[in-house]
């Protein structure tokens, strides 16, 4: 490896390595002293390269490829603030376990604390949102701290995928010149030659990592395994998934071993496919679960838990009111269980657990205890489908959960649509990738991480989004045209946060409209000429059906527009649940 200066070799090495390690794509926000490693990611033919202006928008990007993928996507920024936009989605990726490395560019040392322009301090700067962090040394062509450096970013690139997943942070200090401009001497010809190993590195990575797979011994399978078969009534709970969420057979295996129905998350991975004929698979519980309900059945003995806790919430109130044994399934032995009622942390990978627990478990299902499930569940898609209208904010989440061609990515934003998608979205047979920003909940750069998403599949991409949301990452569509990224965008337009309607703080007015709803007044349909995209408002469900069709099938990305009223969406939601319990009490 031959380079005109020491940034450029310096940034050679980095990326060389990255890619070594497997990583296939980086997202690049442009900047001046990130110039050595926007060069050499741009020159990386190995490397998927995507350009994006916004650095908050690129780092959702860079987030939601590397979700859809489970592997770590590289982020490339300049010296100051730019580094700050990328902490939303850091943080987002810690707390949702998803593999990214971050490349931030810095000043020399001699000008931290000087007062030197677009200077801060971003050593750390992610704190605890980051599995591991590091300063990096100076440039310089010295073939040990080359080699220091080449072991140091393939470490970062495997710690990145390690257990739990999550972001990686490398800060990189460069001084001028920052382009690729020969500087006579400062790396001498005979380097490469001299120290191959370090100019060049090795034909893979740096440094090979061969990681074992957290499993429990014999003794504690068997105490697990007794309390299954010993059980009369068990239930699986499947959360959101992350990088490690039990696999779809594997569950359906322990499902039909066990005979534990289970109730999957929509953003489990489990709720959708073809594995739902070997196990009952529950996808209305957040319509059902009603103390009313739930007081009249016999509690579970054993509750097997895996993946982040629910999205609903009536899920994990009635998990807090059972008297069952509950098993969290984690593989870094981390607790996510914000009611404190679990009784068991088992520190094992999920998969590797459910389908050994699944060969060797032997048991017969509890007809009493699925008929009691079926028969809620049934009630549930019943009154859904008798009171489904266009008044309803879930209808159209039902219908494109529904309309969603085999396979598909479909990306829920936060609020009001990943709940509406986990109580109407009803499971069906196809192949369905279902995505949401759970790990901390926020509505940051919901359409930059399905654009990410989309990047990284040929499936059909389906955006379901609030209006709050789509405008609070408007800068994310500009994916579209620069990145050739297709999707269909149901927009459900409330004018403002409709969530609070759920809460107690409805009844207080004012503040209420001001300070909670706010309505913003926005004509969101002037995004069509600043994108170059489709935008088309519906007024009705079968309108929105025949244009979610033609979208599906159609070049380009088409905005699907549906103004709601959230206030009377919400009282047609609490309705159709008042007619589904009054059913079953």
């Amino acid at each position: 490896m031959t380079a005109p200066n020491r940034n450029t070799l310096w940034a050679r090495a980095i990326l060389d390595e990255i890619v070594k390690a497997g990583v296939d794509a980086a997202v690049v926000a442009p900047g001046s002293r990130s110039t050595p490693l926007t060069v050499a990611a741009a020159r990386e033919d190995r490397l998927a390269v995507y350009s994006h202006l916004d650095e908050r928008s690129a780092a959702y990007f860079a987030l939601g490829r590397a979700r859809r993928t489970g592997s770590p996507t590289a982020l490339v920024c300049t010296s100051g603030t730019a580094a700050a936009n990328f902490h939303p989605a850091v943080v987002e990726a810690s707390r949702a376990r998803v593999p990214m490395i971050l490349l931030t560019a810095d000043r020399p040392p001699e000008l931290r604390d000087s007062g030197a322009n677009q200077t801060i301090d971003q050593v750390g700067l992610y704190g605890s949102a980051v599995r591991e962090d590091a300063d990096l040394p100076e440039p310089e062509p010295d073939a040990r701290k080359l080699r220091s450096l080449r072991t140091t970013v393939s470490r970062a690139v495997a710690t990145a995928r390690g257990t739990p997943p999550g972001p990686v942070h490398l800060n990189v200090p460069f001084k001028k010149p920052l382009e690729p401009v020969e500087v006579p001497g400062d790396v001498p010809d005979s380097f490469a030659d001299e120290h191959p190993l370090a100019a060049r590195g090795r034909d893979g990575p740096f440094v090979r990592h061969s990681v074992g797979t957290p499993t429990l011994g014999d003794a504690a399978m068997a105490a697990i395994r007794e309390d299954i078969e010993g059980a009369e009534r068990g239930l699986i709970v499947a959360g959101p998934d992350d990088a490690f969420g039990v696999g779809t057979s594997a569950t359906a295996a322990l499902a039909e071993a066990t005979g534990f129905p289970v109730f999957a998350d929509p953003l489990s991975g489990v709720r959708f496919g073809p594995h739902r004929d070997r196990a009952t698979i529950v996808g209305a519980y957040d319509g059902f679960l009603d103390t009313r309900v739930y007081q009249q059945w016999a509690d579970p003995d054993v509750v097997l838990r895996f993946g982040a806790s629910p999205t609903s919430k009536a899920l994990r109130t009635y998990l807090a009111a059972v008297g069952a044994r509950q098993y969290l399934v984690d593989p870094a032995g981390e607790w996510r269980e914000a009611t404190f009622t679990a009784s068991d942390l088992v520190a094992a990978d999920p998969t590797r657990f459910a389908r050994t627990l699944g060969e060797t478990v032997s048991r017969s299902a509890n007809a009493e205890w699925h008929a009691t499930l079926e028969e809620a569940a049934d009630r549930h898609w019943s009154a859904v489908e008798a009171g489904i209208d266009g008044d309803l904010e879930g209808a159209y989440l039902h219908r494109v959960v529904a309309g969603a061609p085999d396979p598909a990515t479909i990306v829920v934003a936060n609020s009001m649509p990943v709940r509406d998608l986990d109580r109407f979205g009803r499971p069906r047979d196809a192949a369905l990738t279902v995505l949401g920003n759970r790990g901390a909940s926020g509505i940051d750069g919901t359409t930059s991480t399905a654009l990410g998403a989309g990047s990284a599949t040929d499936d059909p991409l389906v955006l379901v989004t609030g209006d709050l949301t789509y405008f609070h990452d408007m800068n994310g569509l500009l994916a579209l045209g620069r990145f050739g990224v297709d999707a269909t965008i149901v927009l459900i337009d409330n004018d403002g946060g409709g969530i609070f309607h759920t809460l107690p703080i409805e009844d207080f007015e004012p503040p209420f409209t001001d300070q909670f709803k706010t309505p913003h007044g926005l004509d969101l349909s002037a995004s069509e000429a600043l994108y170059d995209l489709s935008f088309v408002a519906v007024e009705d469900l079968s309108t929105f059906d025949a244009r979610y069709r033609e979208s599906l099938s159609a070049a380009g990305t088409q905005v699907i527009a549906v103004e709601t009223d959230a206030e009377r969406s919400h009282r047609r939601r609490e309705s159709i649940q008042r007619d589904v319990v009054d059913a079953l009490v």
